[in-house]
Formats: structure tokens, sequence, C-alpha cells
């Protein structure tokens, strides 16, 4: 990193949330690393940080909820001791079902939290990063957005708008240093892919799932001086399979 500032990861917990983390916090970023209920599995990310030399704290916040954004942004600044200029915005749930049979209930949780929680903290976050004339947003989209995949319609709506967010709030940004990219896993193993059928593994090139951590070297580089002509863009980290 290249600017005094701090890194926010949403949903940092656990699976590809903690490898970023971990990852970022090598490249030398404090990191504060938010959750919603998993406050063992987050201090354990934290404990990991310190242990390799880093720092980084625990903040618990339920991005979904419209009150949290902005409070959290504030915390993991004053913590830290640097205002958030890294920003990923990880945090997701699934609710799978058919469109016929999706619950409003479970249309709203999945974009609440899938797309707001990812609007309403960058929103937050890009005051500082104008200031700073620098910044860096990462938001975890998914393959699943520009490719159908039955029984997800409410999560691949929410991940289409994610990238279709990250395109335009680059381009209104990007003379102030700030650059917003995206991220977009395919079938990563984590304990959110569980019970993904075989078949679908057999439907990507590489034949083999890919890991938390390589999704958080993608995010790492999109945070890094290094990619700093790189904004507006989606980078698949899928063995191939949207190609």
């Amino acid at each position: 990193m290249s600017q005094e500032g701090c890194a926010l990861v949403t949903g940092g917990s656990r699976g590809i949330g903690a490898a970023i983390c971990r990852a970022l916090a090598a490249d030398g970023w404090p990191v504060a690393v938010n959750y919603r209920s998993s406050a063992a599995q987050a201090q354990e990310v934290v404990a990991a940080i310190e242990a390799a030399g880093g720092r980084a704290i625990a903040l618990e916040g339920d991005v979904s909820d419209p009150q949290v954004a902005q409070p959290l942004i504030e915390s993991a600044a004053e913590a830290l001791g640097a205002p958030v200029l890294g920003l990923v915005n990880n945090a997701g749930v699934r609710a799978d079902n058919l469109a016929l049979s999706l619950s409003d209930e479970d249309w709203r949780l999945v974009l609440d939290t899938n797309l707001g929680g990812t609007y309403r903290l960058t929103r937050s976050a890009l005051r500082a990063m104008i200031r700073a004339r620098f910044g860096r947003v990462v938001n975890i989209a998914s393959v699943v957005g520009p490719r159908a995949n039955a029984g997800q319609a409410n999560y691949a709506a929410s991940k289409a708008a994610v990238i279709a967010f990250t395109k335009t709030a680059a381009v209104e940004v990007a003379r102030r240093g700030v650059t917003i990219n995206a991220v977009a896993p395919g079938l990563i193993s984590t304990e959110m892919t569980e019970g993904i059928p075989e078949e679908m593994l057999g439907r990507v090139p590489a034949q083999r799932p890919g890991t938390p951590e390589e999704v958080a070297a993608a995010v790492a580089f999109l945070a890094s001086p290094a990619a700093a002509y790189v904004t507006g863009s989606t980078l698949y980290v899928d063995g191939g399979l949207s190609a």
C-alpha cells in the first residue's frame, strides 16, 4: 500500500473473507475484520494476522442493516488510527430456490446483503478516499452474475447488479485516484459452497474447485499500487468456467 490507511473486509471471519484479510495484512494493510455472528472465528483471523506481525481488529455488524455502514467505517478508522482507504465488500448470503418459489423475504435478504451492503459501505468509504486522493474498493461478485444457474435468481440478480454498480461507481471517481473493481469467483471450496453437485464441478475446465487463497490473491492485486490503472473491471477467478 502507498497510503496511510486501513482496510475493512466485510464478512471477513471465514472462507474467502478470512483469506482476503490475511492477504491484505501480509501486504501491510491494518485490517478490520467484519463479522455478523462468527465472533470466535473473526478473533481467530485477527490472532493469525497478529501472529504474522500484522495489525487487525474484529468488528461486529450486519451489512444488510442500512444503519450499519457509516458506524462500521468510523469504528474501523478509529480503532486502527487511519481512514478506511481499502474496502472489500465480501459479505454475502444465499437463499436458493426456483424463481417461482422464492419468497419475498429470501429475495429481500439476499439483495439487501449482497447488493445493499456493497452500495452503502462503498458510499460511506468514498468520502475519505476522495479526500486522500487514494482508495481501493473491491466488490466480491460471482460467476453466477452473468451466467445462469438455476435456483439462484436472487443471488444471480444481486451479483450481476454488483458488477453493474462497480462499473458505474468506478467511472464516477476515477479521476480522484480511487479504483473500484470486482472479483467474480467461480466454484470455490468454502462452507458456502458445500453441497454443490459434482456435475457442476465437471463443467469447470480446470476440473477442480478454487481455493479462498486464489481469490484473495486477486483481491490483493486490485488493492495494491500496481493496480492503479485498473478500474471498473471484473476479474474472474473461476478455472475457466466463464470462458
